[in-house]
């Protein structure tokens, strides 16, 4: 009768919701994974590729000069000056002569070690916008987030640990977008670790533990909860928020057993922690995240998040703010590329370091002592591990580094690029909702093959 009335209308929404019922983790690789787990460095801000890893001699010889060309898209060009030269002095390092700033000495020693792509671009002047690009590849709808996608198509690698971990990720520019698993089942959201702010300056996950009752006690307390709650769902018929209310209590549980042990840093050699600057500043805090990142990964955890802090937006005297933002992370980054090479790690854990944007070639001119504004059209992320090519640049920005200009690489681009290094092929990487055939890449997205070892 459906399939007959109404020009079949009726059919086609049942057909929709059957599949949708239906809808399968996909839980297994597409073909040969290079890689088995992410760590995504959130560079929260932005960090100025033309000061970092992008060099660029025109801007020296040019410095103080009109820009030859338009900026393109920008909201504020009223803003602007001449043509700003970076203040720092270059070296190129490594087998593969990779040209780095001085601002980060511990991280050119890894440049053979390192995949640059300078020629990342992207949609939104605003952090807003761009910083959910990067995380779930688009701005314009609720979206599930990188992470999210990773566990609902890979699962987790260790049963008694969370597949998806977020640490001490901001509340601004999208808040828990940044690791939701929106319309994904609730049990692909990231758990939430705060690092920073936290007494003595250990890892938390919030109620993870109770003292006051034993594990026999707890398991009985649990065992009445989730008979209420699969009672519950037997109700409903399907209620995937119900469905994630039991996952989420009985991975609870498990995890008493193994977390702890995990997010204890103390248990690190004090060489370990010194490889990571903790104990001493401005390292010590980044260098806690990084180092519990590797011990998560080490542990089974599918994607970990880390961010820095939104400390790397440097709209003006960027002279003075961005060496500081490069010494709270060079030498934990760097630490972490060696820890996790040193272990074994790093074949199979893919490393990427990103920020949700870069920045202009010429001066902002409107916050005191010059600084840069954003700039999604041209940038520099790099990748380590995990099955991509060490000691390799790919693309370009122009001669100035605003504009992408050559192999350019977007947003959708590398989201494909990350879920093939992970076995898995992100045109059928797919979840079915309101109708739609969902994924991370929308409709776009080509794998960088340039950049596959």
């Amino acid at each position: 009768m459906l399939q007959s009335a109404a020009c079949g209308f009726g059919y086609l929404a049942l057909t929709g919701l059957e599949a949708a019922r239906a809808a399968p983790n996909v839980s297994a690789v597409h073909f040969p994974a290079r890689a088995k787990r992410v760590i995504f460095l959130f560079m929260h801000g932005g960090v100025s590729q033309m000061d970092s890893f992008d060099y660029k001699p025109s801007l020296v010889k040019e410095h103080g000069k009109p820009l030859p060309f338009n900026l393109p898209g920008l909201i504020r060009p009223d803003r602007l000056g001449k043509v700003f030269a970076p203040k720092w002095n270059w070296r190129q390092y490594g087998e593969c002569g990779q040209w780095v700033s001085e601002l980060f000495p511990e991280l050119a020693k890894q440049v053979d070690r390192i995949c640059f792509i300078k020629s990342l671009h992207t949609e939104g002047e605003a952090h807003g916008q761009a910083v959910l690009n990067l995380h779930s590849g688009t701005a314009a709808l609720v979206r599930p987030s990188v992470g999210s996608w990773v566990h609902y198509g890979l699962g987790s690698e260790n049963e008694n640990m969370p597949g998806f971990v977020s640490i001490d990720y901001p509340s601004m520019h999208g808040g828990v977008r940044l690791y939701g698993n929106a319309f994904l089942p609730a049990k692909h959201q990231a758990t939430p670790i705060r690092l920073t702010g936290t007494p003595d300056r250990l890892p938390q996950i919030r109620y993870l533990e109770d003292a006051r009752l034993s594990a026999t006690r707890q398991r009985e307390q649990l065992d009445i909860v989730q008979a209420l709650n699969r009672e519950h769902l037997k109700q409903a018929e399907r209620d995937e928020r119900i469905d994630g209310v039991i996952a989420s209590y009985e991975l609870a549980y498990r995890m008493q057993s193994v977390a702890p042990e995990v997010l204890d840093l103390s248990r690190e050699t004090a060489a370990t922690h010194e490889l990571y600057g903790i104990g001493s500043e401005p390292t010590d805090g980044f260098g806690r995240q990084c180092l519990l990142a590797r011990r998560l990964a080490e542990a089974g955890v599918r994607f970990v998040q880390v961010s820095t802090g939104y400390h790397w937006d440097h709209h003006g005297d960027i002279e003075k703010e961005l060496p500081q933002s490069a010494a709270k992370t060079d030498r934990p980054i760097a630490a972490l590329l060696e820890d996790l090479s040193s272990r074994g790690l790093l074949e199979d854990t893919l490393v990427l370091c990103a920020g949700e944007f870069g920045r202009t070639p010429v001066a902002q001119i409107d916050r005191g002592a010059p600084g840069r504004d954003h700039n999604p059209h041209g940038y520099t992320i790099w990748m380590a591990g995990g099955g991509v090519k060490p000691g390799y640049s790919h693309g370009a920005t122009d001669e100035f580094g605003y504009l992408a200009v050559e192999n350019k690489v977007h947003m959708h681009d590398l989201h494909a690029t990350l879920l093939h290094l992970l076995g898995v092929d992100h045109e059928r990487l797919t979840y079915r909702y309101a109708g739609r055939d969902f994924r991370l890449t929308d409709v776009y997205g080509t794998v960088v093959k340039d950049i596959l070892a």
